[in-house]
């Protein structure tokens, strides 16, 4: 039985171990997931010879040595309707309004399978643009990326994970600055990455200073620099780390298949980029398998064993094209068309770490080329051998694929070969984010990212509910501990992401890309007191480096930090947004570089509350709501809430609410929002009927319960005795429209029509959208 720590068997029974509908588990065992996953795969050869790659499949699996992607581990065997493709790239999106949300219902379809989606909304006319025919303006690609937003937080409001989704916009888009800023703006986008579709003539134009078109369909819509476009750019992703940066030419230019297809969108994690219906199949190579002989002098990888796993994974991937589900036709038909795979690795920092090479070091630079040249050619010829045996991928064409420049690229055997027999596979390799089955696999580093930390604290939740900390090590430093005694000091090769430079990152990228067909998820970490123009330089490293796209992570208040460990002390960083002066009040401090507007407000010993009994009908405990306030500038405030209930199918979820809810609450201003989204909040399952009326989830229970108790605090205005004043408002206006003033009120402002009831009497009023005649109100 596979040896783990507790934490990688968790993940595995949490993930990937397959359970009946009822939760009773069917996989006994780590091992009996590896089999069922094997199984599963080998449906893809002849009958006659399936058991005997069935048991080499196991075999690459055992030992944590190649392991596929989550959906695959997951999925495969399960005889369920799910895809083994981790994401897609959808359709190009029509600039009309059928077609666009045909694309959001194909969106919707994939995403309920579980796959994330990527999406170029360059396509669709920029804001305030001409709408031929119906006499209007376009409301811009943004205004569409929200639908796509709420499409996504509906379908993960079943309570599972979902894909997430990408969206691209390319540089010389006239709505391109509001794309960059879009994130700026609290709660908006959050279920998509950002990244802006950069072109080489476009990064020319920056060097030189020169003028840069805003343009769409032959249109010029305006003028701007583009070393201040660039700057716009940095500045955001400066502040809160997105939009990241895709060099789209590069991408193009390098594609195996530049003879038969344009990419302008990635998957979500920006690994893969793909054609319009793409598919993107992802597996790894658990390079600290390989490494004999660690901790000592001569530490290597073994370069045959490597290129035997490579040829067996290949297959192993190939296979899962014929064996996996796919939600739309259109992916169904672009995966075979092409079989393109991303096999990659993981745990390359370990593995640097067991031969003694310091990440980003030249001797890690040597050794990486080193193995990702292998790893390369090892794919290459696996595919071509598949190729003889099952036939090259259909779209397949000699000349155009050979004169591809990575192909031109590869050793002139390798070459040959190819034009020989053809080759299986357009795509082959990748570098995929795979931390959660790096996790699983004894939680090795993840991808070729550096280890994040050595040693940290993880909550873990056990089966009775209950929390218990334990302690979390990377299996190299692990290893390292068992080798050489635990009072061995670390040797200088030992560094984690906190101690590397942006420049050791970008290194490791470049060298790595060199090997990859596709792109490669990567995250360079940037210490919050990094100067601004610093900041800058990673991006113009990535690019002359060969890079195909960037993505950085420095702290910030808009995303705060996934993990943490404790800061040093640093110097104020350069901050390259203006801070209002109207910001510089009381309530402003700052803390590491990043400029809070509130502080949380403390906890007195007492406080005045009130506890309320909710019956939910899926549900056989009530649940019981406990909201306390605090009294603040002479108004009562909510504070902090509570969710109890004999029900522990709930208790995860209602921990982490009330955490949320009431973190939310301590930092003051106006909270209403809250019961706003809990109430938006719909059960794909299906509502309920409480006392006469619709509640379309538990969690919009919830939302109630809190608004009710807002309004009696007098926290906020209660609806109800705001309806007549509103419906004398609608009354006006109504009068105003019959005398002939148009879609207007009587202060010349222009109605529109209210998303909840369709009236043409939607005001903008102080910021705030408000409908004269349902009371629908949003404001921002």
């Amino acid at each position: 039985m596979a040896q783990v720590a507790a934490i990688s068997q968790q993940i595995w029974d949490m993930k990937y171990r397959l359970k009946a509908l009822d939760g009773t588990p069917v996989d006994k065992t780590i091992e009996d997931s590896w089999r069922r996953v094997a199984d599963a795969i080998a449906e893809g050869e002849a009958p006659d010879v399936r058991a005997a790659w069935s048991d080499k499949f196991y075999s690459a699996l055992e030992g944590f040595k190649f392991l596929p992607a989550g959906r695959i581990l997951a999925g495969a065997g399960a005889k369920r309707n799910v895809t083994l493709f981790n994401c897609f790239v959808m359709g190009t999106v029509p600039d009309d309004m059928s077609g666009i949300f045909e694309h959001l219902r194909e969106a919707a379809l994939t995403m309920q399978q579980g796959g994330g989606i990527g999406y170029d909304f360059s396509t669709l006319r920029p804001k305030g643009a001409p709408v031929k025919g119906v006499g209007a303006d376009a409301s811009g690609p943004l205004s569409f990326m929200d639908v796509w937003d709420a499409m996504c937080r509906t379908i993960m409001s079943a309570g599972h994970r979902r894909g997430a989704m990408m969206a691209t916009m390319r540089c010389d888009h006239p709505d391109v600055e509001s794309f960059i800023e879009a994130k700026r703006e609290a709660g908006r986008l959050r279920m998509f990455n950002l990244s802006v579709l950069v072109t080489d003539a476009f990064m020319r134009a920056v060097k030189e200073d020169a003028p840069w078109e805003l343009k769409f369909g032959g249109t010029t819509f305006r003028v701007v620099q583009a070393r201040e476009l660039w700057d716009k750019i940095m500045r955001a992703t400066y502040a809160y780390a997105e939009p990241g940066v895709i060099f789209i030419d590069r991408i193009n230019q390098r594609n195996n298949l530049h003879y038969c297809e344009t990419i302008s969108a990635t998957n979500p994690c920006g690994e893969q980029p793909l054609p319009p219906y793409g598919a993107c199949l992802l597996g790894s190579i658990n390079m600290t398998t390989l490494i004999r002989n660690p901790f000592e002098a001569d530490a290597e990888l073994d370069v045959p064993a490597l290129e035997e796993l490579v040829r067996i994974a290949v297959r192993m991937m190939d296979n899962v094209v014929d064996t996996s589900n796919f939600p739309l036709p259109q992916q169904h038909h672009e995966a075979k068309a092409k079989r393109r795979i991303g096999l990659g690795v993981t745990g390359l920092a370990d593995a640097l770490i067991m031969c003694e090479a310091r990440y980003g070091s030249r001797r890690a630079i040597d050794l990486t080329r080193q193995w990702m040249k292998t790893l390369q050619r090892a794919a290459y010829l696996a595919s071509v051998e598949l190729a003889k045996e099952k036939g090259a991928f259909p779209l397949f064409e000699r000349d155009g694929y050979l004169q591809g420049e990575s192909i031109c690229e590869l050793d002139q055997d390798v070459q040959e070969a190819i034009a020989a027999h053809g080759i299986r596979n357009a795509l082959l390799t990748s570098i995929a984010p795979t931390g959660t089955i790096s996790l699983f696999a004894d939680n090795v580093s993840s991808g070729l990212e550096p280890v994040f930390s050595f040693k940290y604290t993880r909550n873990v939740l056990l089966p009775d509910g209950t929390r218990q900390a334990e302690e979390v090590t990377d299996y190299a430093y692990r290893l390292f501990r068992r080798l050489k005694g635990e009072n061995a000091p670390l040797p200088d090769y030992f560094v984690d992401a906190q101690t590397l430079t942006p420049a050791d990152h970008v290194v490791m990228q470049a060298t790595v890309q060199a090997y990859i067909d596709s792109s490669i998820s990567k995250t360079i970490n940037c210490p919050v007191d990094l100067p601004f123009e610093a900041f800058k330089d990673v991006y113009v490293q990535a690019y002359e480096t060969g890079c195909k796209g960037c993505t950085t992570y420095r702290p910030n208040d808009i995303t705060g930090a996934v993990l943490e460990v404790k800061p040093k002390e640093t110097a104020q960083p350069e901050l390259p947004l203006e801070v209002k002066p109207e910001h510089k009040a009381k309530d402003v401090f700052e803390a590491g570089g990043v400029v809070y507007m509130t502080q949380p407000l403390d906890r007195p010993e007492a406080l005045p509350g009130q506890t309320y009994k909710v019956r939910w009908p899926e549900s056989d405990h009530a649940i019981y709501i406990t909201l306390n306030d605090i009294i603040q500038d002479g108004r009562r405030r909510p504070f902090e809430v509570f969710i109890n209930s004999k029900n522990m199918e709930h208790y995860a979820w209602t921990v982490g609410l009330t955490r949320m809810i009431s973190a939310v609450f301590r930092r003051g201003g106006d909270v209403s929002f809250v019961v706003e989204e809990l109430k938006a909040v719909f059960d794909p399952r299906g509502g309920s009927w409480v006392g006469g009326r619709y509640v379309p989830s538990l969690l919009a229970a919830i939302g109630e319960v809190i608004e009710r108790h807002m309004i009696d605090i007098g926290f906020m205005p209660d609806p109800a005795k705001d309806r007549e004043e509103i419906e004398h408002m609608a009354a006006r206006k109504v009068a105003n429209l019959a005398d002939g003033q148009g879609n207007g009120d009587a202060g010349g402002r222009r109605l529109a029509h209210c998303p909840k009831c369709n009236s043409p009497s939607l005001i903008r009023q102080e910021g705030c959208d408000l409908c004269t005649s349902c009371g629908y109100s949003k404001c921002g």
